[in-house]
């Protein structure tokens, strides 16, 4: 009796795929760390440009907090000024009330994970960026580690992954900065070099704060989403997710222009 499949096989067409994907990902124009909706957007508009991107995300699971919504109703508002990147995302969406409208939350996530990793952008989930690397005060790149290696306490020694230019979109937690300003003392360009720490919700504040944060706050590493807000001390904005997707195609395109300039 002939089998149809061989085990062996399969696990070779595994390991061999994604070690060539991984190391095809050590050197690339941008690494993303977080793969939430700002996060995914951004490497959206990068690899639709022609660049090269990869995203690490710590969790098993993509997708930020999109996916739950407002505590746990899996319904996501967005105002007009985003209609744009959901159109172009292909997202469908129904008005609530002026400037007000609601979406599926899954299904935005979803498609703009979809969109994103078919644009080009390669998403690696499971790993964690423990660390930035930093040549001549500028930030490089990233140092990966996988995520059951931090949760567990392993001593395992990490990889790096060198780009011209880097994204913190973590969020709330800020996981790159607290660590870039851990080891490199105050070095950010906000008032005191440090993280300012994300203030109380204020949805219209924040919505329109997210967009003047997200930027370059340290040479070689941009950052969007919440975790611009909490850079900057700017108040947290709830689920409204206009801005995550406008945060991440601002920085997006900054990035461009400035990959553009210097080829």
């Amino acid at each position: 009796m002939v089998r149809e499949l061989d085990e062996a096989v399969i696990s070779r067409a595994i390991i061999e795929t994604y070690m060539k994907e991984l190391t095809d990902a050590t050197d690339v124009d941008v690494a993303i760390a977080g793969a939430g909706p700002a996060g995914m957007t951004a490497a959206y508009y990068l690899a639709k440009a022609g660049y090269k991107v990869v995203i690490f995300e710590r969790k098993l699971a993509p997708g930020g907090g999109m996916w739950g919504g407002g505590m746990f109703f899996n319904t996501i508002v967005v105002q007009d000024s985003a209609l744009s990147i959901m159109d172009e995302f292909g997202v469908r969406y129904k008005k609530y009330d002026d400037n007000y409208h609601v979406a599926d939350a899954v299904e935005c996530i979803s498609k703009i994970m979809a969109a994103s990793i078919t644009a080009g952008a390669k998403l690696f989930n499971v790993i964690s960026v423990d660390d930035t690397m930093i040549i001549d005060d500028r930030v490089c790149g990233f140092v990966i580690n996988w995520t059951p290696v931090d949760t567990t306490g392993l001593h395992v020694d990490p990889l790096t992954i060198r780009a011209k230019y880097t994204i913190e979109a973590t969020g709330h937690p800020l996981e790159v900065l607290h660590t870039l300003v851990k080891k490199k003392g105050k070095v950010l360009n906000t008032k005191d070099g440090d993280v300012q720490w994300e203030q109380p919700m204020d949805a219209v504040a924040g919505e329109r704060l997210v967009m003047e944060n997200s930027r370059e706050v340290y040479p070689g590493i941009y950052v969007v989403g919440m975790g611009a807000n909490a850079v900057y001390g700017s108040p947290r904005m709830g689920p409204v997710f206009g801005g995550m997707l406008l945060s991440g195609k601002k920085v997006a395109l900054e990035i461009i222009q400035r990959l553009e300039s210097e080829e």
